[in-house]
């Protein structure tokens, strides 16, 4: 048998992942999984939820589960969408059975066509329990990969249970940062079982540019402190915690200006909100607002920056903060997730408690202020570039389809079934 025929061919099942109606979902998923694809043979199932009144809903919420595309080709790589039913704002505690079933179809077609060695989930719950049950009907291991939504579900007392038994029945658990190994252990997951591969980032892509050029591309004075923040427009982010300390930092730091970079994710859209808040503080020449950026273009604005900040109230692994970091920016961030496991050290940047603002803001101060090593901050970067992970995880996708006797067969990257 040809060596290329053993390798395990993988379906990533994510209802978190980019399409062309929404860009920006996810992307963190396909970093990760489609240069595990450049190794194995690899397509991806993203279940998108469904209910009959959703197009109805969206006259009142416009952003509301904007649906998406029965199927895609992204990078050379099979992307399906098949729809599950799913009740907005209810009965979340059916959201995998229903996950499950819709992909069923799909998956069981892909073993057919000896597509599918192994199920890699992203998400604890619903994809998470979705997939095991998957597995299970399908007969073929199952890895979940822990994101940040875990913490609040394993607060839920509807859903901490759903969660566990996806966790106790994957054949193996990733987590994306030691905060959310805790958690699936706090719940009674043997640690044993959960590894942590935190996520990497591109430094070919993201790399400083010359700042004055920067600047000058986005219209910004070559001699005023930027701090810029990137991420979807929603509430958890924290740009409006930001944009309440800006009267004050102003005052210190004039002709200050803040670089909002996102717009409208899965979670929702607050620019309204924001913009509205910027107008009440009189700050309409402080921030700017740039809208969604495609990840080629981010290294400008990152670029053009002295401080990055995202004063999040809830993370996995932010992989913004080394994008930032591979651009020589030092990070300004809160205790949560992850955080503090990328920005491990002050020459990085500053960690402070979440809510309180006066630390966010003397942190803000301090890091306008200090006269950093950027070249030591992208060093930083390039020691988590993606390389090594995608070998974890490969490595580990092939022991387990050795060990549970998977079936491997070479498969098609790319022929639409």
């Amino acid at each position: 048998m040809p060596e290329a025929s053993k390798r395990p061919a993988v379906v990533v099942l994510s209802s978190l992942f980019p399409s062309s109606v929404q860009p920006g979902a996810g992307l963190f998923v396909r970093e990760r999984m489609f240069r595990v694809g450049r190794r194995l043979p690899l397509c991806v199932v993203a279940p998108s939820p469904w209910f009959p009144l959703q197009a109805l809903l969206r006259r009142w919420r416009p952003h509301f589960r904007p649906g998406a595309p029965g199927y895609e080709q992204q990078q050379g790589f099979d992307v399906w969408y098949p729809r599950f039913f799913s009740v907005p704002s209810a009965l979340k505690r059916l959201d995998g059975l229903a996950m499950a079933f819709g992909a069923y179809p799909r998956l069981r077609a892909l073993k057919r066509m000896g597509r599918l060695d192994l199920i890699d989930a992203h998400f604890g719950y619903p994809d998470g329990y979705a997939a095991v049950l998957l597995g299970r009907w399908l007969g073929v291991p199952v890895t979940i990969t822990l994101r940040g939504t875990e913490l609040r579900h394993a607060a839920d007392p509807v859903l901490r249970p759903l969660l566990l038994k996806a966790l106790l029945g994957a054949d193996r658990v990733f987590a994306v940062a030691g905060a959310l190994k805790q958690v699936a252990v706090s719940i009674g997951v043997p640690a044993e079982k959960v590894t942590v591969v935190g996520n990497g980032v591109d430094t070919t892509r993201f790399v400083p540019l010359d700042r004055a050029d920067a600047r000058a591309a986005l219209g910004l004075p070559s001699d005023v402190p930027v701090l810029v923040s990137v991420g979807g427009l929603v509430e958890r982010k924290g740009f409006h915690r930001v944009i309440e300390l800006l009267p004050r930092l102003r005052e210190r730091w004039p002709g200050l200006i803040y670089l909002v970079v996102g717009g409208a994710s899965a979670e929702g859209n607050n620019r309204p909100q924001l913009e509205q808040q910027v107008a009440q503080l009189g700050l309409g020449d402080t921030v700017r607002f740039l809208g969604s950026l495609p990840p080629d273009a981010l290294k400008q604005p990152l670029s053009a920056a002295d401080v990055f900040v995202l004063s999040t109230r809830n993370e996995g692994w932010a992989n913004v903060f080394l994008e930032a970091m591979a651009c020589g920016l030092p990070v300004v961030t809160t205790d949560v997730g992850g955080n503090r496991e990328v920005v491990d050290r002050e020459s990085l940047g500053f960690v402070v408690p979440f809510g309180d603002a006066e630390a966010l803001e003397t942190a803000l101060d301090r890091a306008l202020a200090a006269p950093w090593d950027r070249a030591a901050i992208r060093h930083h970067a390039e020691q988590n570039a993606w390389d090594g992970r995608v070998d974890l995880l490969c490595a580990a996708f092939a022991e387990m389809t050795r060990s549970t006797g998977a079936t491997m067969a070479e498969a098609p990257q790319s022929s639409k079934v």
